[in-house]
């Protein structure tokens, strides 16, 4: 069974961030048995400053497959967060069927990038479609963010990656076939949406974040005018950062 957990607002200015606690846990859930982690991704929510937030107002989603059961993972996902959330912190934690995940979800993750919305809102949606929702810091105003998480990822078109397979420590020159099936990604195509022949080549800086585009993972390059070794580098982090948002 495929699973979503969310996590939101575990971080103050100080600690670690929340993109890298969803890592962890995800890293976590596979040493000890509970779940198989495909990626992480991070989602940005609205950018308001009545809102309270760490820096950017961001969430993160781990897509995972099921090696125990549904409760394992809560009850693990609980107490990684009870124990690793930052003083000051208001972390929320949301744990979904992935099947099970609909519209309404889905609506409310747009909702959270354009709208200020209520944690009491978040509960009695969460209750209402049988999703797990807690919040253990602080106002647990990370609920919000978490459940919003949940539906952006399902819906697949949000967002940019984390972490999958091989991607943080894979650089260097490939070939675009090579480089699909090492990272495991669908698309790799030019900022117009052109996919790139698959006998070109690419070079793969250290920072490197493929992106959610109908719901498959796509990596966005731009020409190499420099270079006899390659025709493909990575879009810049400025331009992906823009249109992740």
């Amino acid at each position: 069974m495929k699973i979503i957990i969310a996590i939101d607002d575990t971080d103050n200015l100080e600690s670690r961030g929340t993109g890298f606690r969803a890592r962890e846990l995800g890293l976590f859930l596979m040493q000890n048995g509970l779940a198989n982690l495909i990626s992480v991704t991070r989602h940005q929510l609205l950018f308001d400053r009545r809102i309270p937030y760490t820096s950017h107002n961001s969430s993160a989603s781990l897509f995972c497959e099921l090696t125990s059961s549904i409760k394992d993972v809560i009850d693990f996902s609980k107490e990684y967060l009870i124990r690793e959330a930052a003083d000051g912190s208001d972390a929320g934690l949301c744990v979904a069927e992935y099947e099970k995940i609909n519209i309404d979800i889905i609506n409310w993750g747009h909702k959270a990038k354009t709208e200020i919305i209520t944690k009491n809102n978040a509960h009695e949606l969460a209750l209402k479609n049988e999703i797990y929702l807690e919040g253990f810091t602080g106002d647990k105003i990370g609920v919000i963010g978490s459940l919003a998480a949940v539906g952006l990822r399902k819906e697949g078109c949000d967002g940019r990656l984390l972490w999958i397979k091989n991607m943080r420590e894979t650089t260097g020159i490939f070939k675009i076939s090579d480089y699909k099936a090492l990272i495991g990604i669908e698309n790799i195509s030019d900022k117009d949406g052109i996919f790139i022949p698959e006998n070109e080549n690419i070079f793969v800086s250290e920072w490197c974040r493929p992106i959610h585009k109908n719901n498959e993972i796509t990596l966005i390059v731009e020409k190499e005018q420099n270079s006899s070794e390659y025709e493909w580098k990575c879009a810049s982090k400025e331009y992906i950062k823009s249109i992740s948002q």
